[in-house]
């Protein structure tokens, strides 16, 4: 896949774990799991923005494009 999940970066940076975004944003453990992994087939506008407002980063932060 050529969109690269670098969520797992921004929560280091910010000495955060990811059950407590998860639980800080509302959703579960698992679904946050697989979007870290880079298996997730889509990411809500709501869940970005959600992640993005805790976080105080930019989607960019998270999400960049790698060409294969």
């Amino acid at each position: 896949m050529a969109i690269i999940i670098d969520l797992d970066v921004v929560l280091a940076k910010r000495k955060m774990k990811s059950t407590e975004l998860a639980e800080a944003i509302g959703i579960t453990p698992q679904n946050l799991s697989v979007l870290r992994a880079g298996r997730a087939k889509a990411v809500r506008f709501t869940t970005l923005d959600a992640i993005c407002k805790h976080l105080g980063c930019q989607p960019g932060d998270i999400l960049r494009f790698e060409d294969d």
